[in-house]
């Protein structure tokens, strides 16, 4: 890392730093989830009225997360070379321009920037994912998952006050003369540039940069540790490599079947006869569940394990799917509860995940290696977007939500392998 930590910065005590640190987090998050859940709502919704076609819908939700993939990558080689604050900053500006472009695009009834505008849009995804990462680069090994569930846990207030705000904000954009379903990225945009403004002025000082400076030499040592004789990794290198794998698949796993059956769950609504409004609650419970339980979470991968919650996790996106598939099209309870278990699996594997990947990973490479599994995520993200529309025009929704929960439970016994192996 090139850029340096104030040596003041190196007197204050560690938990005083980590408290400073996780409050300006929070205070971006909030933001953040909005934007991101506003988008959520009704994008796929904008793409089937811009080209007139179910198989296409997922088409925003596939090019979000492909932005995210790319922005994932350049917010991790930032974060890695001046810190977490520059990178978490142009994320999520990236992510108000690409909400701008969005508004742009509705008014003036132009496809293609509409969906370079999505592109754009989803650095805001990306940046949201890579903060929980800043909230553990201070955090003991002991709390890593408590830290990164605080992160996630500030994304509830904003995720569920997006997708409810859907209507108000469309009734906004119509009285400004843009498009109704444009109106949600009013509120995303304004929410991301406060994000970025609030972590620009306050992430200070970065968490990235001191707990390099504080660990530095122990891990230079761990880095110089040379192999045995034949020069192969010492088998504790090689343990980190294969949880590094695992923690990566798990967050994988979860990111693709979460997202293709959350993008298709609005449009499945709509098909049945549902308006915007009861969609938008059910993807604001959702988002919640994605996010609130969060402290819980942290603390049961802290007190049972990472493998652990990481089966629970597979087993209850299984659980997701079976109910989502079953559920009646003219009820929404039934998909309030699927979705609900939607987010939670994601939660469960998301905290999990990201615990396992910060253990394996040293400071010296941290930020680059996350920003290189996060980029693994947004392309599952987009490749479940994607395929999630051409699977519900061909085999239907219900075929689509049985599918992610049974490819979910691939996670089951890669967990239970490297449990066994340690």
């Amino acid at each position: 890392m090139t850029n340096t930590v104030p040596a003041r910065a190196e007197d204050l005590p560690r938990a005083q730093v980590q408290r400073h640190i996780l409050i300006v987090l929070v205070a971006a998050q909030v933001l953040s989830g909005a934007g991101l859940a506003a988008g959520v709502t009704v994008g796929a919704l904008l793409a089937q009225e811009t080209l007139g076609s179910t198989s296409l819908a997922g088409l925003p939700s596939a090019l979000g997360t492909a932005g995210s993939a790319l922005a994932a990558l350049a917010v991790g080689r930032i974060s890695q070379a001046r810190g977490r604050r520059p990178g978490l900053a142009a994320g999520y500006l990236a992510g108000a321009v690409g909400s701008a472009g969005v508004i742009a695009a509705a008014v003036v009834g132009d496809a293609v920037l509409l969906f370079l505008s999505l592109f754009v849009y989803g650095a805001g995804t990306a940046t949201n994912l890579q903060a929980r990462y800043a909230g553990a680069d201070l955090a003991s090994p002991a709390r890593r998952a408590g830290a990164v569930s605080t992160v996630l846990v500030a994304t509830t207030l904003g995720g569920v006050a997006g997708p409810n705000l859907a209507a108000p904000t469309g009734d906004l954009a119509h009285i400004l003369g843009v498009p109704y379903l444009a109106g949600p990225f009013l509120l995303a945009g304004a929410a991301y540039a406060m994000a970025a403004l609030i972590l620009a002025l306050w992430l200070r000082p970065d968490p990235l940069l001191l707990a390099g400076t504080l660990e530095a030499g122990r891990t230079a040592e761990a880095c110089a540790q040379p192999g045995d004789a034949t020069g192969r990794p010492r088998p504790a290198v090689e343990e980190h490599r294969s949880r590094l794998l695992v923690g990566a698949l798990v967050m994988v796993l979860t990111q693709l079947v979460m997202v293709a059956i959350m993008t298709m769950t609005p449009v499945h609504m709509h098909d049945h006869g549902h308006g915007t409004g009861a969609s938008g609650f059910v993807i604001a419970v959702h988002i919640g569940a994605m996010y609130l339980p969060s402290p819980l979470t942290g603390r049961l991968v802290d007190s049972f394990g990472r493998l652990t919650i990481a089966a629970a996790s597979g087993l209850t996106l299984l659980a997701a799917g079976i109910l989502a598939a079953n559920a009646p099209g003219g009820s929404v309870a039934p998909l309030v509860v699927a979705l609900a278990l939607l987010g939670l699996g994601w939660n469960f594997g998301i905290v999990t995940g990201t615990a396992i990947v910060t253990d394996a990973v040293p400071l010296a490479t941290r930020a680059k290696t996350q920003g290189l599994v996060d980029v693994a995520i947004a392309v599952a993200g987009a490749t479940g977007g994607m395929a999630s529309g051409l699977v519900v025009a061909t085999a239907g929704y219900p075929f689509l939500a049985i599918c992610g929960g049974i490819l979910a439970m691939a996670i089951v016994p890669a967990a239970v392998a490297t449990a066994r192996s340690r």
